[in-house]
Protein backbone atom coordinates (compact mmCIF):
# COMPACT_ATOMS: atom_id res chain seq x y z
CA UNK A 1 0.00 0.00 0.00
CA UNK A 2 1.50 3.17 -1.08
CA UNK A 3 1.66 6.01 1.55
CA UNK A 4 -0.41 9.03 0.77
CA UNK A 5 1.63 12.34 -0.08
CA UNK A 6 0.70 16.01 0.92
CA UNK A 7 0.96 18.80 -1.86
CA UNK A 8 0.53 22.47 -0.31
CA UNK A 9 -0.82 24.93 -2.87
CA UNK A 10 -1.65 28.63 -2.49
CA UNK A 11 -4.03 29.91 -4.37
CA UNK A 12 -4.16 33.16 -5.11
CA UNK A 13 -7.54 34.87 -6.71
CA UNK A 14 -8.31 38.83 -7.54
CA UNK A 15 -11.82 37.93 -5.75
CA UNK A 16 -10.27 37.37 -2.59
CA UNK A 17 -8.29 39.59 -0.15
CA UNK A 18 -5.35 37.10 1.48
CA UNK A 19 -4.50 33.79 -0.66
CA UNK A 20 -5.93 30.39 -0.04
CA UNK A 21 -4.42 26.85 0.85
CA UNK A 22 -5.67 23.97 -0.63
CA UNK A 23 -4.31 20.86 0.36
CA UNK A 24 -3.59 17.42 -2.25
CA UNK A 25 -3.56 14.47 -0.84
CA UNK A 26 -1.87 11.90 -3.31
CA UNK A 27 -0.95 8.29 -3.88
CA UNK A 28 -0.35 6.06 -7.18
CA UNK A 29 -3.83 5.26 -6.82
CA UNK A 30 -5.20 8.48 -6.42
CA UNK A 31 -4.92 12.08 -7.22
CA UNK A 32 -7.11 14.82 -6.09
CA UNK A 33 -7.15 18.38 -7.19
CA UNK A 34 -8.23 21.62 -5.90
CA UNK A 35 -11.07 21.81 -8.33
CA UNK A 36 -11.97 18.72 -7.97
CA UNK A 37 -12.15 18.86 -4.37
CA UNK A 38 -14.11 22.63 -4.62
CA UNK A 39 -16.35 21.39 -7.03
CA UNK A 40 -17.17 18.31 -4.71
CA UNK A 41 -18.02 20.45 -2.01
CA UNK A 42 -20.07 23.23 -3.59
CA UNK A 43 -23.93 22.61 -3.90
CA UNK A 44 -24.98 22.45 -7.33
CA UNK A 45 -26.43 25.22 -8.96
CA UNK A 46 -30.23 26.26 -8.52
CA UNK A 47 -31.98 23.86 -11.04
CA UNK A 48 -33.25 25.47 -13.91
CA UNK A 49 -37.11 26.81 -13.53
CA UNK A 50 -39.69 25.99 -15.27
CA UNK A 51 -40.54 28.42 -18.15
CA UNK A 52 -43.70 29.54 -16.41
CA UNK A 53 -42.08 31.07 -13.29
CA UNK A 54 -38.34 32.12 -15.12
CA UNK A 55 -38.30 35.45 -14.49
CA UNK A 56 -36.77 37.32 -17.42
CA UNK A 57 -35.54 41.08 -16.79
CA UNK A 58 -33.65 43.49 -19.22
CA UNK A 59 -30.88 45.05 -19.25
CA UNK A 60 -30.38 48.29 -21.11
CA UNK A 61 -26.90 49.89 -22.48
CA UNK A 62 -27.41 52.48 -24.04
CA UNK A 63 -29.63 51.59 -27.58
CA UNK A 64 -29.20 47.84 -27.18
CA UNK A 65 -31.30 45.47 -25.12
CA UNK A 66 -29.99 42.32 -23.61
CA UNK A 67 -32.42 39.77 -21.97
CA UNK A 68 -31.53 37.46 -19.07
CA UNK A 69 -33.38 34.61 -17.16
CA UNK A 70 -33.07 34.15 -13.44
CA UNK A 71 -32.52 31.11 -11.39
CA UNK A 72 -35.10 29.96 -9.12
CA UNK A 73 -33.96 30.94 -6.12
CA UNK A 74 -33.79 33.44 -2.74
CA UNK A 75 -30.96 35.44 -4.08
CA UNK A 76 -32.60 35.96 -7.40
CA UNK A 77 -35.99 36.98 -5.98
CA UNK A 78 -34.22 39.41 -4.00
CA UNK A 79 -32.96 41.25 -6.32
CA UNK A 80 -35.67 41.51 -8.37
CA UNK A 81 -37.21 42.74 -5.69
CA UNK A 82 -34.77 45.46 -6.40
CA UNK A 83 -35.55 46.50 -9.96
CA UNK A 84 -35.59 48.71 -11.54
CA UNK A 85 -32.10 49.42 -11.15
CA UNK A 86 -29.79 52.17 -12.95
CA UNK A 87 -26.19 51.44 -12.18
CA UNK A 88 -23.05 52.11 -13.19
CA UNK A 89 -20.52 49.13 -14.14
CA UNK A 90 -17.15 49.21 -13.71
CA UNK A 91 -14.50 46.53 -15.37
CA UNK A 92 -12.93 44.16 -12.93
CA UNK A 93 -10.23 42.32 -13.88
CA UNK A 94 -11.06 41.77 -17.74
CA UNK A 95 -13.46 39.81 -16.52
CA UNK A 96 -16.24 41.05 -15.67
CA UNK A 97 -18.68 44.04 -15.33
CA UNK A 98 -19.56 44.95 -11.43
CA UNK A 99 -21.45 47.71 -9.65
CA UNK A 100 -22.62 47.69 -5.60
CA UNK A 101 -25.92 46.95 -4.95
CA UNK A 102 -28.41 49.42 -2.61
CA UNK A 103 -29.38 46.01 -0.60
CA UNK A 104 -27.62 42.70 0.30
CA UNK A 105 -29.22 39.56 -0.60
CA UNK A 106 -29.60 36.13 0.57
CA UNK A 107 -27.38 33.42 0.19
CA UNK A 108 -29.63 31.07 2.25
CA UNK A 109 -29.16 27.50 0.62
CA UNK A 110 -26.31 28.57 -2.37
CA UNK A 111 -23.41 26.97 -2.76
CA UNK A 112 -20.50 28.26 -1.01
CA UNK A 113 -19.44 29.29 -4.51
CA UNK A 114 -18.86 28.77 -8.17
CA UNK A 115 -17.47 28.80 -11.17
CA UNK A 116 -19.04 31.48 -13.77
CA UNK A 117 -19.40 31.58 -17.25
CA UNK A 118 -19.81 33.72 -20.04
CA UNK A 119 -23.23 35.66 -19.77
CA UNK A 120 -23.32 34.49 -16.27
CA UNK A 121 -25.07 37.08 -13.77
CA UNK A 122 -24.01 36.92 -10.05
CA UNK A 123 -23.92 38.25 -6.69
CA UNK A 124 -20.68 38.32 -4.94
CA UNK A 125 -21.71 38.44 -1.54
CA UNK A 126 -18.58 39.51 0.83
CA UNK A 127 -18.58 42.25 -1.18
CA UNK A 128 -22.46 42.76 -1.92
CA UNK A 129 -21.73 43.22 -5.95
CA UNK A 130 -23.58 42.23 -8.82
CA UNK A 131 -21.14 40.45 -11.34
CA UNK A 132 -21.94 39.91 -15.58
CA UNK A 133 -19.24 37.79 -16.85
CA UNK A 134 -18.30 38.44 -20.41
CA UNK A 135 -15.43 35.93 -19.60
CA UNK A 136 -15.29 32.63 -18.56
CA UNK A 137 -13.16 32.55 -14.67
CA UNK A 138 -12.36 29.95 -12.12
CA UNK A 139 -14.07 29.13 -8.72
CA UNK A 140 -14.96 31.95 -6.81
CA UNK A 141 -15.92 31.20 -3.08
CA UNK A 142 -19.05 33.56 -1.70
CA UNK A 143 -19.75 33.48 -5.86
CA UNK A 144 -23.75 32.92 -6.26
CA UNK A 145 -25.35 32.58 -9.63
CA UNK A 146 -28.29 34.85 -10.08
CA UNK A 147 -29.25 34.06 -13.91
CA UNK A 148 -27.69 33.84 -17.42
CA UNK A 149 -27.46 36.27 -20.26
CA UNK A 150 -29.74 35.43 -23.37
CA UNK A 151 -27.29 35.54 -26.49
CA UNK A 152 -24.37 38.04 -26.69
CA UNK A 153 -22.34 39.72 -24.19
CA UNK A 154 -20.64 41.81 -26.68
CA UNK A 155 -21.97 45.32 -25.20
CA UNK A 156 -20.47 44.33 -22.14
CA UNK A 157 -17.09 44.01 -23.19
CA UNK A 158 -14.30 46.76 -22.51
CA UNK A 159 -12.34 48.57 -20.23
CA UNK A 160 -14.72 51.50 -19.41
CA UNK A 161 -17.69 52.20 -17.18
CA UNK A 162 -20.67 50.96 -18.44
CA UNK A 163 -24.28 53.30 -17.44
CA UNK A 164 -27.55 50.77 -17.28
CA UNK A 165 -30.39 49.94 -16.19
CA UNK A 166 -32.09 46.87 -14.78
CA UNK A 167 -35.76 45.83 -14.86
CA UNK A 168 -38.05 43.22 -15.35
CA UNK A 169 -39.31 42.04 -18.38
CA UNK A 170 -43.10 42.35 -18.79
CA UNK A 171 -44.80 39.21 -19.94
CA UNK A 172 -44.74 40.18 -23.93
CA UNK A 173 -40.49 41.06 -23.66
CA UNK A 174 -39.15 37.39 -24.41
CA UNK A 175 -36.96 38.29 -27.16
CA UNK A 176 -33.48 36.99 -27.15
Amino acid sequence: MCSPKVIYEVIISPLFRWPKLVCHYTSAATSASASQYNESMTMPLAKKSSENSAVKIRIIIADTTLTATLENTQAARDFVALLPLDLTLADYNGTEKIADLPAKLSHKDAPQGYTPKVGDIAYFAPWGNLAFFYHDFVYSRGLIRLGQINGSVDALMGDSDIKVRIEQAQNGDDSE
